[in-house]
C-alpha cells in the first residue's frame, strides 16, 4: 500500500481540530450542573488543562486526555507532536505524568500498517522521554487518522497550579514561541521551508515538563497552556478565571520563524477566525490593529508554550530560568491588572 500524505485525510490538524469556544460553551451550557464533590479540586468551572481529584493530604491526581488529527505527514512526528501536547495538560497544572493511555483512531483500508506503526512509536517514545509508561489504550476504525493520549499525573493539594489564581500586578510570562497554526497551514499549502518545519517540530514536541516545579518557585501564582484557543482565548480564560483584567503586548512574544511573514501573505487556519467570532467581544484591540497581527494572537497552537502568572519581582529570574532549561524563546508578554474579566491588547 502506497502511504498517501497523512494532512490529505484530515479536515484539520493538530489543535486547530478543536471545537470553538463558542460553540463548547453552548453545548457545556446544556448539561446537567454537576453534583458538588469535597475531592474535586479542579473540574470544568474555569476551562483549566485538566481535572485534579484530592486522593490524600499530599497527593491528588491530574486527569486529562487529548487527541487530534494530523498537522504534518511524517507518521513520527505526527505520533511525538500528539503525545507532548496531551502531557502538557499535566505539566500546566504543576503535576508531575506517572501514566498514559493511548487513543487511537486510523483509516486502516488507507494507511500502511508502518505508517500506524509510527505514529504510535513517537509517541510511546515522548512517553518514554517523560519517564513514563505508554500502558494501553484503545483503537478504532475511523474515516480519519486521530491519534492522542489520556495522561495522568500527580501533583501536592496545596502546591497545585491552576488558570484562575492570577493576581493583581503579576507579570505574564510565555515559554514557546508562537505561530504553529500557521506554518502548519503553510505546510499544507507546500510553502514552508525546512527551516521553520524543523523548528515547528522542535517546539512541538518539546516537553512542557518545565511547570512541574513551578508550584515550589516562589510568587507563581497561576499557569495554563497556549494551545486551540491561542494566546488570547487561554490568556481570557485565565482572566475569567480570576475576574481580572489581562493586559497582552502584542509584539512581546517569541514568533516561529516565517510565521509573520506567512500571517502578513494571509496564510491563517480556519480555527483562528472561529477563535475571534468566538470571543472577540471580550478583547480589545488597539485602534488599526492589522488583521495578520491578529491572526497571530488567535492562531491556535499544538502543544504550545506554558502562560505563567508571576509576581513581578520573579519575572526576570523566572523567564532567565526558563531559557536556561531549554526554552530559548521564554518572553514577558503582559500583565495582570483590575478590571473586568477580559484582554486588553497594547501596540
Amino acid at each position: 500500500m502506497t502511504a498517501p500524505r497523512l494532512t490529505s485525510l484530515s479536515h484539520g490538524g493538530g489543535c486547530g481540530c478543536k471545537l470553538a469556544p463558542a460553540v463548547l460553551q453552548d453545548i457545556l451550557a446544556g448539561m446537567p450542573a454537576a453534583q458538588p464533590f469535597a475531592n474535586l479540586l479542579v473540574g470544568t468551572e474555569t476551562s483549566d488543562d485538566a481535572a485534579v481529584w484530592r486522593l490524600n493530604d499530599t497527593q491528588a491526581l491530574v486527569a486529562t486526555t487529548d487527541f487530534f488529527m494530523p498537522m504534518v505527514d511524517d507518521p513520527r512526528d505526527f505520533g511525538r507532536i500528539a503525545a507532548t501536547n496531551a502531557l502538557s495538560d499535566i505539566y500546566a497544572m504543576s503535576g508531575t505524568p506517572i501514566l498514559a493511555l493511548a487513543i487511537v483512531g486510523m483509516p486502516v483500508n488507507q494507511l500502511p500498517v508502518e505508517s500506524i506503526r509510527a505514529i504510535l512509536e513517537g509517541g510511546a517514545s515522548i512517553c518514554a522521554e517523560a519517564g513514563i509508561p505508554l500502558a494501553g489504550g484503545h483503537s478504532i476504525d475511523s474515516v480519519e487518522p486521530i491519534y492522542g493520549l489520556v495522561a495522568l499525573g500527580l501533583v501536592h493539594p496545596e502546591k497545585l497550579l491552576a488558570n484562575r489564581n492570577a493576581q493583581p500586578g503579576d507579570t505574564l510570562i510565555l515559554t514557546k514561541p508562537l505561530g504553529v497554526g500557521i506554518l502548519s497551514a503553510a505546510f499544507k499549502r507546500d510553502l514552508l521551508d525546512t527551516q521553520a518545519y524543523a523548528a515547528m517540530i522542535a517546539s512541538t514536541t518539546r516537553l512542557n515538563r518545565f511547570g512541574a516545579n513551578l508550584a515550589d518557585t516562589p510568587g507563581v501564582h497561576a499557569l495554563t497552556d497556549v494551545t486551540g484557543f491561542g494566546l488570547l482565548g487561554h490568556a481570557l480564560e485565565m482572566a475569567r478565571g480570576a475576574n481580572l483584567r489581562i493586559e497582552l503586548d502584542a509584539a512581546a512574544p517569541a514568533f516561529l520563524p516565517s510565521a509573520e511573514a506567512h500571517a502578513q501573505a494571509g496564510i491563517r487556519t480556519g480555527a483562528s477566525t472561529r477563535n475571534w467570532e468566538s470571543y472577540g467581544a471580550d478583547v480589545t484591540l488597539p485602534a488599526d490593529f492589522p488583521l495578520w497581527r491578529r491572526d497571530l494572537l488567535t492562531d491556535p497552537q499544538t502543544s504550545g508554550g506554558l502562560l505563567i502568572a508571576v509576581a513581578p519581582e520573579q519575572a526576570e529570574a523566572l523567564t532567565a530560568r526558563a531559557r536556561g532549561e531549554g526554552f530559548a524563546e521564554t518572553r514577558i508578554v503582559g500583565r495582570v491588572a483590575h478590571g473586568p474579566a477580559g484582554v486588553t491588547v497594547r501596540a
